[in-house]
């Protein structure tokens, strides 16, 4: 047998498709698009009914295969198709329900539709994101093209997109329900790689309704040292669900085992990509009645590692799988023995077997507010633009006249719509108040009537409107007017003959405009000469150290006099001002490594005082690289400084907004007697993490925190998450393709990147990786560091508790019964991956974010509540057409 999967892969090869009788199986939930019928029908051959596309698309051209390749036996929906010949991304639109698991299925069969025979390559995308690239390498092939997936909204989309290598076509698309509990995964989605009826006779293709979720189950090409077996009695066959994986019956009547007795069972696959992850399912049903004197069991080895436990003792005629819990990975060939184990009489059975690959997407869908306003606007005015698909995402295929934010941590949204000289008429949709974030509208050039709607003024991002060129009457809002003078709105409104301001308002503007001005520019000019003067007399009068440079980076570790004023002083406070909002210090919420700190009042508002202590191992440095950090960035996930105080060594203290819960760390450990539940738990992750990606990514140049732990995770009393403890960031100038900054090495024990701490090398992955411990944190509720356990450090404990694949062994016991457990194994495994011990296999702080987006949906969906993000998965099948058809 060749390496890697040679002879699997041929199996997808076969040159035709049997015949198989209907039953009476459910189909509900089932959806069944014929691509290119005009009618609804009940295929023959499977009883699956089948409706027409013309709802789906709005796009493309109908024809009929070449009858050359019409047989009897060949499934009617592969009997005609759509191409597009127009376009550059033409899409379907499917309705479905949220929060449901679908297997997708897409099909695909040239047969010399267009009489060139020459068979096209093209690319399919979901959503905005590229799913896969289909080749046909002959005209009778057959390709499925399957995905997995979790749906988060009301519709999924299916898109084809011309590649420049021929004319896009689709035959069907089919969704099928699955049960949650199905092909879960750590992270990420699957890709089939091979689905294989070991054992079936050649030609023989089982799905529906033998299969009642629809699978396409392919026959194995025949091995010279197996040799098949099989059973009739087909109806007392059990394969009741096994964690949903329900296989066919007619699947599990056939099975191969090896000729020679006392050899192994040996197969292998692999990818060239040995970063490339593999599930693995292997379906087993004895079907032999065996003796008293025989008995069949076996071990299982991949690369000679023994891959399951236990021996696997195939009952007769009952279903038994052994399946994934972590995925293979880190090599570029699996090779997997099934090995008779001592004492067996009888060698090993095969009955069926699936891998999949892991695969991700990572591109957001346009915000659904946006996406639903502009769908309005292109129904309301008949749009003939090419708007198909996500209008924002990928950029590449972005509707032509909209413009786009992307953001790595939200979603794409609508900050622009051109739709000058687009034959509009009626009046200004009021969908397009929707657009909450539109900066740009540019409507000239149209037949627009009616006047100039109010709701244009309550649209606060709007900084042009082109309006001119229409047939707009009445009186332009006053208050569009009255931006327009001030300079926040560039407003065209010429060409509308009928469209007029107030005579009062023009003179009024006449008058007013230029004495406003004149009147500014002296009140300027005059508060230019003051600042000017007193800075003069500062500097003459400053016996101390000057000021540090403003353009020097955070926390640089140059060394700084213990009394150098800050910069940015207008938030200076004197210890006065701070015992007067402490009460003399009269409350105490906390210690840590700075110092003490207190709770305080100052105005209306509370706050926490943070006083450094002259004993702190933390000085001055680190207070100023605090102090100079939060006056220059600001999130909403980042502790808000108030003030500070800076009245030398033993009074020096920083002033924050108050959080009213406390740290993170306390809350886990019970300290404030709340139990955190599982969705705010992923709510506060997924907090912090746009706190620390916007650090990252957000700010010029990206700043590493260094001491990201539980503790320095704030919460208010509505349990949003703050960063907090900046004394320790480093910026992380990367220009000239730097990849690291060496330095000493700071950070807490438990949470301390081990790379940073053996090379010195800091990257914005050290961050990465004490996040990832965060992450376990919140999963398991058990502190970094146990030194009476054998497995001391979290990651350990984790490691070997997920290896015996009982997830419930690491929850936190006080979350055990409220939570999705596919959610809980989704933020684990994001967890392991931020802690990667080579930093390059470590997910980005964007990545974490989308990835934490999705874990969150898993659970939400059990409320029928969701975030933006999507959770897929993929595989692609070929066939041969031949005398027979599947």
């Amino acid at each position: 047998m060749g390496r890697f999967f040679n002879a699997f892969f041929l199996a997808f090869l076969a040159t035709s498709f049997v015949l198989y009788l209907v039953h009476a199986q459910t189909q509900q939930g089932f959806i069944s698009i014929d691509c290119g019928s005009n009618s609804s029908y009940t295929e023959p051959t499977t009883g699956i009914d089948y409706v027409s596309d013309s709802n789906y698309v709005e796009t493309g051209l109908v024809s009929s295969i070449s009858s050359d390749y019409t047989l009897d036996t060949l499934l009617q929906q592969l009997w005609n198709l759509r191409s597009f010949p127009e376009g550059i991304r033409n899409c379907y639109t499917i309705p479905v329900k949220p929060g449901t698991k679908y297997l997708i299925r897409s099909s695909f069969l040239y047969a010399n539709y267009d009489a060139k025979n020459s068979t096209p390559t093209f690319d399919i995308y979901f959503g905005p994101n590229f799913w896969t690239t289909v080749t046909l390498p002959k005209v009778q092939t057959i390709i499925d093209v399957e995905i997995i997936h979790i749906t988060t909204s009301n519709q999924v989309q299916v898109c084809l997109v011309n590649t420049g290598n021929g004319v896009p076509f689709i035959s069907a698309i089919e969704l099928r329900p699955l049960p949650n509990t199905s092909y879960v995964t750590l992270s990420g989605s699957l890709t089939a790689f091979l689905r294989l009826d070991v054992g079936a006779p050649n030609d023989t293709f089982i799905r529906f309704p033998d299969d009642v979720y629809d699978r396409v189950w392919s026959p194995l090409t025949p091995m010279v040292k197996w040799t098949p077996i099989s059973t009739t009695l087909l109806k007392s066959i059990n394969n009741e669900d096994v964690l949903g994986f329900k296989a066919p019956a007619k699947v599990l009547s056939t099975a191969s085992t090896v000729i020679n007795a006392s050899a192994p069972m040996e197969f292998s696959w692999g990818d060239i990509d040995i970063t490339t992850q593999y599930y693995v399912y292997m379906y087993f049903a004895e079907l032999q009645e065996l003796k008293a004197n025989q008995s069949r069991s076996f071990n299982i080895y991949v690369n000679d590692k023994l891959w399951i436990n236990e021996r696997i003792s195939p009952v007769y005629l009952s279903e038994l799988v052994g399946h994934s819990i972590t995925p293979f990975t880190n090599n570029d060939t699996y090779d997997c023995k099934l090995i008779m184990s001592e004492g067996s009489t009888l060698p090993p059975i095969l009955n069926a077997i699936e891998i999949y690959k892991v695969m991700n997407f990572t591109q957001p869908t346009t915000e659904q507010d946006d996406v639903d306003a502009i769908e309005s606007i292109k129904n309301n005015y008949g749009v003939t633009k090419d708007w198909q698909g996500d209008p924002c995402a990928p950029k590449m295929f972005a509707w032509q006249g909209v413009n786009c934010s992307h953001d790595a941590s939200t979603p794409p949204r609508i900050t622009g719509l051109d739709l000058s000289s687009s034959g509009l008429t009626g009046q200004i949709s009021a969908n397009i108040s929707n657009l909450a974030k539109l900066v740009v509208l540019d409507l000239s050039n149209n037949s627009l009537s009616g006047p100039v709607p109010d709701f244009l003024v309550g649209m606060s991002s709007l900084t042009v409107i082109n309006l001119s060129g229409n047939n707009l009457s009445g009186l332009i809002p006053a208050a569009l007017i009255d931006r327009k003078n001030k300079g926040s709105l560039s407003l065209s409104v010429e060409g509308n003959p009928n469209l007029h301001e107030t005579t009062s308002e023009k003179k009024k503007n006449n008058i007013v405009v230029p004495i406003v001005a004149a009147i500014g520019g002296a009140i300027i000019i005059i508060i230019l000469i003051l600042a000017y003067v007193y800075f003069i007399r500062r500097k003459r009068s400053s016996k101390g150290p000057t000021i540090a440079d403003p353009h020097s980076p955070v926390n640089s570790e140059v060394e700084l006099h213990p009394h150098e004023p800050l910069r940015t002083p207008n938030r200076q406070l004197s210890y006065t001002d701070i015992l007067k909002m402490t009460n003399n210090f009269s409350r105490l919420l906390g210690e840590g490594g700075f110092g003490k700190v207190y709770y305080g009042v100052m105005g209306n508002s509370e706050v926490a005082v943070k006083m450094l202590s002259p004993k702190s191992t933390q000085g001055y440095q680190e207070f100023q690289a605090e102090v100079d950090l939060l006056l220059r960035v600001h999130h909403r996930n980042l502790t808000s400084l108030v003030g500070y105080c800076n009245e030398g060594e033993a009074r020096m203290g920083l002033v924050y907004e108050y959080m009213g819960k406390g740290n993170l760390g306390s809350v886990l450990s019970g300290g404030r007697g709340k139990v955190l539940r599982w969705e705010e738990r992923l709510k506060i992750a997924l907090d912090s993490a746009q706190g620390l990606e916007y650090l990252h990514d957000g700010c010029r140049p990206p700043i590493i925190h260094r001491d990201i732990k539980t503790s320095n995770i704030l919460l208010n009393e509505y349990l949003q998450a703050k960063l907090a403890d900046f004394g320790l960031s480093r910026a992380f100038p990367n220009e000239g393709g730097a990849t690291h900054v060496t330095t000493r090495v700071v950070g807490t024990p438990g949470y301390l990147d081990p790379e940073y701490y053996s090379s010195y090398k800091l990257t914005e992955k050290s961050d990465v990786y004490s996040f990832g411990i965060v992450i376990l944190e919140l999963i398991t509720g058990r502190p970094v560091l146990v030194k009476t356990s054998e497995k001391s450090h979290i990651i350990q404990w984790v490691d070997s508790n997920i290896n015996q694949g009982d997830i419930y062994s690491i929850i936190d016991p006080n979350i055990k019964d409220d939570c999705n457990t596919n959610s809980v194994w989704k933020a684990v495994d994001i967890g392991m991956s931020c802690t990667a011990r080579n930093p390059i296999n470590r997910l980005t702080m964007s990545q974490v974010v989308s990835e934490l987006k999705e874990c969150l949906n898993l659970e939400l969906n059990q409320s029928g509540k969701q975030i933006d993000s999507i959770t897929t998965i993929s595989s692609t099948f070929h066939f041969e057409m031949g005398p027979m058809a599947r």
